[in-house]
């Protein structure tokens, strides 16, 4: 199977290292001090806090996997082009019937819409790429049909 580049900015790319630096050297370490406290009272077969450390020993080896994959298939988002289109990158202010709001262009790995992260495969950032200031956009949501006009790229 062949990996996919993962789109990330800079940011994205050093906070990515930093949540693998964290579960290798602190909660990797961590785990394995409970899987071996939790054997020093006897039978595994029913101790509650072994089966919970090994659960959680297998969320924390998946999600270093999952990073480390990701790290070594990024591809930097530099810097959005500077030919006043939204690009991968940019952050553009938008106004809707609900208010303006500002979303910064970055891949699915690194979309967050509750810090205005949003991913050029979401609905809106589909409806944003290639626009430019001054534009309005059908943008097809879950929750219906809006428009949405470019106010101006940040």
């Amino acid at each position: 199977m062949q990996d996919k580049p993962v789109l990330l900015t800079p940011d994205g790319l050093r906070r990515l290292e930093e949540e693998l630096d964290h579960l290798v050297n602190a909660r990797r370490p961590e785990i394995a001090q409970r899987i071996k406290h939790a054997k020093e009272f006897g039978d595994l077969s029913e101790n509650a806090e072994y089966e919970d450390a090994k659960n959680e020993q297998g969320f924390v080896e998946g999600r270093i996997l999952t990073l480390e994959q990701m790290i070594r298939n990024a591809s930097l988002i530099v810097e959005a082009a500077a030919d006043g289109m939204v690009r991968l990158g940019s952050t553009v202010t938008v106004e809707d019937e609900f208010g303006k709001t500002t979303y910064t262009i970055v891949g699915p790995a690194e979309a967050d819409a509750a810090s205005g992260r949003i991913s050029l495969e979401s609905p809106v950032g589909k409806a944003l790429i290639g626009r430019e200031p001054g534009e309005e956009v059908e943008v097809d949501t879950p929750g219906g049909s809006r428009r949405v006009r470019i106010l101006e790229l940040v």
